[in-house]
């Protein structure tokens, strides 16, 4: 089997990485009026630096900055589209672990005026990781056009601005286009679009919660993938663009349940992606039949490696799996990587920066030792 020379690459991560002690003090310092705004620039800095040292002395051929610069993978970009802003408003996620439920609070959006990118968002972040990397290829993550809507549905939306939402959806996908474009003439040459959305509408109980909420619950994703397509559409040959899909990951804790079944048809054969980040670390994730739907020209990263325990998986095992995906998808089309970020928020899982580091070799080895490739 080859080796990939563009990404996603056989041993690859999905973005975000705990963030060090000493950013987390910073950050609260600076929240308390303790430091100032270019103190806690320095420290992101460093610990960006540290970072992107670790991921290339671990194997690995990908390098984010950890999403160290954001509070939440999602939220820090949405609020920075023209026309979106906070509220004082909560909307409560059901989270789920071994030890029972949590609660997570998020701050709802509204959008209260016509979507647009004022400037480029993340992009001074994206410069600095540009800067930093030796032989790493850099990863820009941000949230897909479907958390747009999924946060908060119709309700979310000012009906004296979008009394349809054809223009809402017109509008959306326009201001991604331009982000997309404006990070690809930075240089960027991968992209990811983070969708927990299609993941949760596998699970039976969001799609009564769309229901409930008034929404299509039982075509949605045809919606979002539609969606997704326009964002896409005119990105230069350059860039490759992938989606990484999960069920939630807050503290270690999850959201949505069920394999990839309802969504997979459209999802696979439709979604104009380069790859699928799809989570595969337990039963929650339901088996590899769906990949069956995966065309030729596609890559999927099996999230084999939980990022919600410490304790390390087998290397052996991680092939086996390997195998199995294979018996439904040629395994020159596969990648491995963790299910999903390590901290997503900024609070991070339960799990040590060592135990971080030792899972990311683990999987640059494995990679090496079924695809040749490091």
């Amino acid at each position: 089997m080859a080796v990939r020379n563009r990404p996603p690459f056989r041993a690859d991560h999905v973005g975000s990485l705990l963030r060090p002690e000493r950013l987390l003090r910073a950050r609260e310092e600076h929240a308390r009026g303790e430091i100032s705004a270019e103190r806690l620039r320095e420290v992101e800095d460093e610990a960006v630096r540290d970072v992107v040292r670790m991921q290339e002395e671990v194997g690995l051929r990908t390098a984010t900055d950890g999403e160290f610069r954001r509070t939440s993978w999602h939220m820090d970009f949405i609020y920075q589209l023209g026309g979106i802003r906070p509220t004082d408003e909560k909307i409560a996620v059901h989270f789920y672990n071994e030890g029972g439920e949590l609660e997570f609070q998020s701050a709802a959006l509204r959008v209260h005026d016509r979507i647009r990118l004022d400037e480029t968002i993340f992009a001074d972040a994206f410069r600095y990781l540009q800067s930093q990397v030796t032989t790493n290829v850099p990863k820009l993550t941000i949230p897909s056009p479907s958390m747009v809507h999924y946060r908060g549905g119709r309700a979310a939306i000012d009906p004296a601005v979008y009394p349809d939402l054809e223009p809402f959806w017109a509008d959306l996908s326009a201001a991604y286009a331009e982000q997309v474009r404006r990070i690809a003439e930075m240089g960027c040459t991968y992209l990811q679009f983070d969708d927990t959305s299609l993941a949760y509408l596998n699970d039976p109980r969001q799609r009564q919660m769309m229901a409930d909420q008034g929404g299509d619950a039982e075509h949605q994703h045809e919606r979002y993938i539609k969606q997704i397509n326009a964002s896409l559409a005119g990105r230069p040959d350059s860039l490759t663009v992938t989606t990484h899909m999960c069920r939630g990951n807050f503290r270690s804790s999850w959201a949505a349940e069920g394999g990839y079944d309802f969504v997979a048809e459209a999802l696979f054969s439709q979604l104009d992606v380069d790859g699928f980040f799809l989570e595969y670390d337990d039963e929650r994730s339901g088996g590899f039949e769906p990949l069956r739907f995966v065309p030729k020209d596609k890559t999927v990263v099996l999230g084999l490696v939980t990022t919600k325990r410490g304790a390390l998986e087998d290397k052996d095992a991680l092939k086996r799996r390997v195998e199995e995906a294979a018996r439904y998808i040629d395994a020159d089309q596969l990648c491995i990587s963790p299910q999903c970020g390590f901290s997503s928020t900024v609070e991070g899982n339960a799990l040590t920066y060592d135990e971080q580091v030792a899972k990311l070799r683990l999987l640059a080895e494995t990679a090496a030792e079924l695809w040749g490739d490091s």
